[in-house]
């Protein structure tokens, strides 16, 4: 009997000694733990595009126009009309051809008169314009042509001409101030007021 008593005495004593310190024996053999947090570390947002907006492609440059044909990428020939001609008239076709290359812009009216060199005067009156066909815009690849009508009236037909020979044509292309040599023997007017030539405008050969 007291054996018993010295027990529960003993135990009694442990734990009053336990609830005094505010702490309770570890159970078993335990190891620390590493908090790990569950939430991944958020990456940097990336741009994008907003839902629902299309994407715009990119900007394409405008392909550039090319340059007006000059005399230095031209060669310059008259072929006869297959038209024919009128009374006391003949028809001829004025051909600028694209010699250089590169592309050209060909349009409008040639300046043209009769002459004996390269770089000569003219004889008589330069061609009038005809303006009876719209001027269009020819873009002349190498190796290309434009046309144009030339007129040419007969100078025995014109009482008050006097005649005088030429040796060609002195050709300037349009808005060009330099000119080229069209070698062909004609009969010109040296008056400065009978009209002999008239030009039209360049078209599609």
């Amino acid at each position: 009997m007291k054996n018993v008593l010295l027990f529960t005495s003993t135990a009694a004593a442990v734990m009053m000694l336990a609830a005094c310190s505010g702490q309770s024996a570890p159970s078993g053999n335990t190891s620390p733990s590493t908090t790990q947090s569950s939430t991944p570390p958020s990456a940097t947002p990336s741009p994008s595009t907003p839902s629902g907006t299309p994407a715009s492609p990119p900007a394409s440059s405008p392909q550039a126009e090319p340059g007006l044909c000059k005399s230095a990428q031209l060669q310059a020939s008259v072929q006869p009309d297959q038209g024919g001609g009128a009374a006391g008239s003949v028809y001829m076709k004025l051909v600028l051809t694209n010699s250089g290359s590169a592309n050209c812009l060909l349009k409008g009216y040639p300046g043209l008169s009769f002459t004996n060199t390269p770089d000569g005067n003219p004889i008589g009156m330069p061609a009038r314009r005809d303006d009876s066909v719209p001027a269009v815009g020819l873009v002349l690849a190498p190796g290309h042509s434009g046309k144009a009508t030339l007129r040419y009236v007969q100078p025995g037909n014109i009482p008050e001409c006097t005649m005088s020979p030429a040796k060609g044509f002195r050709v300037y292309p349009p808005e060009d101030t330099a000119s080229l040599f069209i070698s062909q023997e004609m009969v010109a007017c040296s008056n400065s007021n009978v009209e002999l030539l008239t030009i039209g405008t360049f078209q599609a050969a």
